[in-house]
């Protein structure tokens, strides 16, 4: 190789490398470039989230705004509001009274074991039943599922006291009751699904619009204040046999001793 054609191939490398550190300098100024410009939308999206959650945190809450509604009563109910239930014959002297929350576990444990027991007497004339349900586990566990539920109960009770109890056993059930930190009953479709395996009020029309329409929804928070300000009621579910709280019985035998206990069988 000729001196000229060697000094010639030493400025062709030194001008390949300062090529190759320019395009180097490019390609770090470009990806500074997409960091910075990723960073700054990330800033914007977030500021932005929180200005949404914020906007959300500050809106009123569907149920809050149901407070200030006028209150639609039910069918099959009386008292101010409506929130006094009382299913059974009016000719019975005694009384067993009912207070529950849909979410409750133990309710559904208690409607599993004693339910059909507890609606048989009531049927066979030996008390009435009343009902007071509370909403207190959406407060506790966060959701809306025992407001909706408790809605759902007050459209089946406008179609019938029967409809009314037979909901309420399905909505207790092993099948369709969820776990007590499940919020299914929050939603509509779900509380329709249990109906429709109540035959009263499956494919039922003007029930299946009252629960999409949340016309009894300010029912429900009124008949949840009432179970507020109920006396000796410190938890669900809570049992009354003439005003008297009892311990609430495992079995349908246990629950005929509370009965003849408390005079109302012999």
């Amino acid at each position: 190789m000729s001196k000229r054609n060697s000094q010639a191939a030493k400025s062709a490398a030194r001008e390949r490398i300062r090529a190759q550190q320019e395009a180097e300098r490019k390609r770090e100024k470009q990806k500074r470039a997409a960091i910075v410009g990723v960073s700054i939308v990330a800033v914007l999206a977030l500021a932005g989230g929180v200005g949404y959650a914020v906007m959300q945190t500050n809106k009123p809450g569907y149920w809050e705004e149901a407070k200030d509604k006028k209150v639609v009563k039910p069918a099959n109910t009386s008292g101010e509001d409506g929130t006094t239930v009382t299913i059974g014959k009016s000719a019975t002297k005694n009384t067993v009274h009912l207070y529950e929350d849909p979410r409750c576990p133990g309710c559904a444990a208690m409607e599993q074991s004693i339910g059909s027991a507890i609606d048989k007497g009531m049927k066979d004339g030996d008390y009435k039943l009343n009902f007071t349900i509370g909403t207190f586990l959406d407060n506790n566990l966060s959701g809306t599922g025992s407001k909706n539920a408790l809605s759902a109960l007050g459209a089946a009770l406008n179609v019938s006291p029967e409809a009314f109890l037979e909901y309420k056993t399905a909505l207790f059930s092993t099948k369709y009751h969820p776990s007590e930190s499940t919020d299914d009953f929050a939603k509509d479709e779900y509380l329709l699904k249990v109906a429709n395996s109540v035959d009263t009020l499956k494919d039922n029309k003007k029930f299946k619009s009252a629960v999409e329409k949340g016309t009894f929804d300010p029912w429900a928070l009124k008949m949840s204040d009432s179970f507020q300000s109920a006396k000796g009621v410190e938890s669900t579910p809570t049992i009354k046999i003439n005003d008297k709280v009892v311990e609430t019985p495992k079995t349908a035998d246990a629950w005929k001793a509370a009965l003849k206990k408390a005079g109302v069988t012999k």
